[in-house]
């Protein structure tokens, strides 16, 4: 999703979405700091973010690389 599409979505929509992304990161092993910043940006792709944790990388080199 681009973060000119997230904008056209209503709040409720968007927050369900970011709540999702949140928790999937979190899942996938970034600790809350993180996962917070890389569902903040809705352009980061979801399956990137939560493969570079699968593959062992730190969560902070994943928030460099990602962002």
């Amino acid at each position: 999703m681009t973060a000119a599409q997230f904008e056209l979505i209503d709040e409720s929509e968007a927050e369900a979405i970011l709540r999702w992304r949140f928790e999937e990161l979190v899942r996938a092993g970034y600790d809350i700091g993180s996962a917070l910043v890389l569902a903040s940006h809705v352009e980061i792709d979801l399956h990137d973010a939560s493969d570079l944790a699968c593959r062992g990388c730190p969560p902070e080199t994943a928030v460099r690389i990602l962002l």
